[in-house]
């Protein structure tokens, strides 16, 4: 018989941004009621989020800390003209240890999984089964809105983790190695070592289209592998996405496509216009949550609006940039962008990556002859303004 269920805030997606809040809302208020709704059977799916050591301010990553499976003290990126090391920390969380530590941390009536969700309002929560979940407050953190309100470019990417016979020799993470075929778009090949033998090689394009042939990739993954001198066998995982690469649009239409209901995550358009890296916004949202003094639903949505809209109008440059390399640019010259990027000081890489970016970076990255066509920059930044 259905049932309806209360609590004080029930979140909607245990993502990673959905279980960060619930994280840090019982770090922060352990006497709040919190359930977490998630329609698979694992708290953050089947995935890899990796950040920089910058993205996280040091209040804020006890958070995250527990999370954390791999850390390296810096990262290598090579293109066709240059390769350089930068020393900063570089961080990845397996969906594995977060689905394991949420498990281990909240109280077992909050863990909610396996439950699809019908549909929801600010403060109550319809269950495909027939129970109802009624809440002061409800976040929907379900991942994207209605894409077709923003002009897209996409990051798409297909990546294996691989064993390989007599060690790969990678001694860092290689955040771009833009030294293959330049296809689709910007093409590069990311690594990040897990051990001396085993390794994450995935190939990304920032493309025009949302397009993405898996078996094509695989093949050029494989072709990577044999091309580095590697003996590999079956992957050991598999992931595969298509983020979008926001170069403008009407973020309050994005907002509304999803109802008058307190957002986080994708949902709430906060991931990084250009990385589309969100695990950053998505500690910093948590903390919101964990701090805000009124937790109903008119209230949640009114904050998480305000925040979710002020970050958009603070990461105007990023779009602007993102026009820039799929207006601008060539496809297959778009690698000279990132390639002019990555000869700046490394303070300045750290502050980008981070949506930190200060007045004088965006000086720095602007001066100069740009890597594109002029005539095409010109009208490019007319879209922009």
């Amino acid at each position: 018989m259905p049932s309806t269920i209360l609590c004080d805030v029930a979140i909607v997606g245990g993502g990673l941004a959905g279980s960060l809040i619930a994280l840090a809302l019982h770090a922060a208020r352990p006497d709040i009621d919190v359930r977490v709704i998630e329609g698979g059977e694992a708290f953050g799916g089947h995935h890899l989020w990796s950040f920089f050591g910058a993205d996280v301010v040091k209040a804020h990553r006890p958070l995250i800390a527990p999370l954390v499976a791999h850390a390296w003290p810096d990262y290598d990126v090579r293109f066709p003209a240059h390769a350089r090391t930068l020393d900063q920390a570089y961080y990845t969380v397996r969906s594995e240890r977060l689905d394991a530590h949420v498990r281990a941390t909240l109280p077992a009536m909050a863990l909610m999984t396996g439950r699809k969700v019908l549909a929801c309002s600010a403060t109550a929560v319809v269950l495909a089964d027939g129970d109802r979940v009624e809440a002061r407050g409800v976040i929907d953190a379900r991942g994207p809105g209605d894409l077709s309100t923003l002009e897209c470019g996409w990051q798409k990417f297909v990546g294996q983790e691989l064993s390989v016979s007599a060690g790969h020799g990678v001694a860092r993470p290689v955040v771009m190695d833009a030294t293959v075929e330049q296809l689709d778009g910007y093409r590069f090949v990311y690594l990040l070592p897990f051990s001396a033998d085993t390794l994450l090689v995935e190939d990304t394009y920032y493309s025009d289209t949302p397009d993405l042939d898996r078996a094509v990739i695989r093949d050029r993954i494989g072709d990577y592998a044999r091309a580095t001198g590697w003996t590999v066998g079956n992957p050991l995982r598999e992931e595969h996405g298509v983020l979008p690469v926001v170069l403008g649009g009407d973020f309050e239409a994005y907002w509304r496509s999803t109802g008058k209901v307190a957002k986080a995550g994708a949902r709430a358009g906060l991931f990084h216009p250009t990385t589309g890296y969100s695990l950053p916004d998505a500690v910093r949202f948590a903390h919101l949550i964990a701090g805000a003094d009124d937790l109903s639903g008119a209230a949640l949505h009114e904050l998480t609006h305000a925040h979710a809209a002020r970050a958009w109008r603070a990461r105007k440059f990023y779009r602007m940039l993102d026009l820039m390399l799929f207006r601008a640019a060539d496809p297959a010259e778009r690698y000279r962008v990132l390639e002019r990027f990555y000869t700046l000081r490394p303070g300045l890489v750290s502050r980008f990556y981070a949506a930190r970016s200060t007045t004088l970076d965006k000086m720095r990255v602007l001066a100069g002859k740009p890597p594109v066509p002029i005539g095409r920059a010109i009208h490019a930044l007319k879209d922009a303004s």
